[in-house]
């Protein structure tokens, strides 16, 4: 029976894909393959995974919900990795509808085929970005999350609550993962390390935010595929009533309400490199990695952004026994070779 894959044509579900399409799992992949950034890219990924008899794919937009009933009613998946949304904390100040459109709409249609078909687990992409200003560091995810600085970061708290919903309501296994700055050959163009690249290797100067004073997890994606694989294995499963309360009454005590602390199937992970870097120094690896200074525009901060990231992975190494290790010097490098190779045939 195939996985459902949601954004298969994107960056991390094109990874995914390709993975399981490897180990000889067969994957279902949708995409609404919109111009959000260069389709040229998710052309060319969706041509790789294409080259899998394993491998089927439709054009569909999670937030039509017709098509996604549809889709649930026509195929039969045992488990659902949900990707597909609409990406980037600052287009989310220029086109808010649209994530009212695929993040909170398309998520509810994704939440009702995996009810009405019985999927034994779903796995969603929530973001370190609702994690917001938070000043206690690294972030845990029994850290509060209730005031997001983005629209976007806004919708996936939301998506977290809707998922809790329906796995207490029906029983469903939920899983939700907050990604940490995902990055790597085929990545996303609206990404800083792609930006700064690009920008390089042009001979133009890049611009960087709160001059400079900014630190962020970057993760590489081949430990965040490794990291949904292990967690697909490992559906969460209800708490007793006894540890629920224990688990309640605990939270209550200490003035923290743990995403994971419930009776509910139901589970959030961190997936972040637990190893953040100041601006300057990501700069300096991508200049190593180029082999070539960048011109820099200092900037004060963006509406949106957030000074900091920091994962907190425990939970992740007590429950699947795996996290993300990639130095980004190797990250970062494998980047910069892809881009040379690749717009070199462009």
């Amino acid at each position: 029976m195939a996985i459902l894959v949601t954004g298969a044509a994107g960056f991390i579900g094109f990874y995914l894909s390709l993975r399981l399409l490897e180990a000889g799992i067969p994957v279902y992949g949708i995409d609404v393959m919109n111009d959000y950034y260069d389709v040229s890219l998710k052309e060319g990924r969706l041509a790789q995974l294409k080259t899998f008899s394993d491998f089927s794919f439709e054009q569909i937009d999670i937030g039509d919900r017709t098509a996604m009933s549809q889709l649930f009613e026509r195929q039969s998946f045992e488990r659902v990795v949900h990707l597909a949304a609409q990406a980037g904390v600052r287009y989310s100040l220029q086109n808010p509808l649209a994530y009212a459109d695929s993040n909170l709409l398309g998520f509810v249609n994704i939440l009702e085929g995996c009810r009405q078909s019985q999927v034994e687990h779903l796995v969603f992409a929530s973001s370190s970005s609702v994690y917001g200003k938070n000043k206690k560091v690294p972030f845990a995810t029994d850290d509060r999350v209730d005031h997001p600085v983005s629209l976007y970061a806004a919708t996936k708290k939301s998506n977290e609550l809707m998922a809790h919903a329906y796995s207490h309501l029906y029983g469903l296994p939920i899983t939700g993962l907050r990604f940490f700055t995902v990055y790597g050959p085929w990545g996303r163009p609206d990404m800083a390390y792609f930006k700064f690249v690009d920008a390089i290797a042009k001979g133009k100067p890049i611009d960087v935010y709160n001059h400079g004073e900014m630190k962020r997890d970057f993760t590489y994606i081949d430990d965040v595929v490794e990291g949904i694989i292990r967690v697909m294995d490992h559906p969460p499963s209800p708490s007793t009533t006894a540890e629920a309360t224990a688990q309640n009454e605990a939270a209550t005590q200490s003035k923290v309400t743990s995403a994971s602390d419930t009776s509910a199937p139901y589970k959030i992970y961190n997936i972040g490199n637990h190893s953040p870097v100041t601006l300057m120094d990501f700069i300096a690896t991508i200049e190593t990695a180029m082999g070539k200074k960048a011109e820099k525009n200092m900037l004060p901060m963006q509406p949106g952004d957030v000074p900091a990231t920091y994962a907190d992975v425990q939970d992740l190494m007590d429950d699947v026994g795996f996290k993300p290790s990639t130095p980004l010097s190797v990250g970062i490098q494998k980047f910069v070779d892809w881009y040379q190779d690749h717009y070199s045939k462009s």
